[in-house]
């Protein structure tokens, strides 16, 4: 039996990366450029936030480039221990990033949509260091990767967990009130919370508090 992972994401500043860890957050996402969704932080303001994130607690860029060599520059530039790939990888390899940046460890987004996403997680679970499933949408005009605060198909979320290579996070429209039942349906290694912990666009402790209880109370099978 072990304890969730938690991980918050759209951390704007110092103070809510402070506060996230006082709620026992293991890890941090800051989010880099995106085509769409909350979030987003200047590259300084990444730098000085990964650079205060105590030992022990994990960095993760959120980045939406597709290009492995671009990842890689984005990486050196902010000085984050993961990378969070929110779209698919379509210019150069995970080999690549991974043998660029020794000791950094690489996380890929499935937005779960039908049962091919079950498909795709599976086939890249053997070349990333972690899975983060979430509930946006690729395939629009204007890219959903992230922040979307909407659930998806949870038996999908299931199916990938039993059948990956490495460990799952579970993202899309969790909160307190559902993080629970979530778990229990997916059972994920790790949970990520952005606007379900958020009021105004603030993080808001009353809810970090509560979601952080609702996961204390709980222990999942591995």
């Amino acid at each position: 039996m072990n304890s969730i992972i938690l991980k918050v994401c759209c951390i704007q500043n110092v103070d809510e990366a402070k506060l996230a860890v006082r709620y026992g957050a293991s890890a941090l996402g800051l989010v880099s450029v995106m085509p769409s969704g909350p979030g987003v932080i200047s590259e300084n303001k990444i730098i000085e936030i990964a650079q205060f994130i105590p030992p022990g607690i994990s960095s993760f860029l959120l980045t939406s480039s597709q290009d492995a060599r671009l990842i890689i520059e984005q990486q050196k530039r902010f000085g984050t221990d993961t990378i969070q790939i929110v779209d698919r990888l379509t210019e150069g390899t995970y080999r690549e990033i991974k043998n660029a940046l020794p000791g950094i460890k690489v996380v890929q987004v499935i937005h779960v949509l039908d049962g091919s996403s079950i498909n795709e997680a599976v086939s890249l679970s053997d070349k990333v260091d972690a899975l983060l499933l979430d509930s946006g949408n690729q395939s629009l005009d204007i890219k959903e990767l992230g922040g979307t605060g909407r659930i998806h198909n949870w038996k999908l979320s299931r199916k990938i967990v039993e059948e990956s290579a490495c460990p799952v996070y579970l993202a899309g429209g969790l909160n307190p009130e559902n993080i629970q039942q979530a778990i229990e349906e997916v059972n994920p290694f790790g949970v990520d919370v952005c606007s379900g912990v958020r009021t105004n666009g603030k993080l808001d402790e009353k809810k970090l508090a509560l979601f952080s209880e609702k996961i204390n109370q709980l222990v999942i099978r591995r």
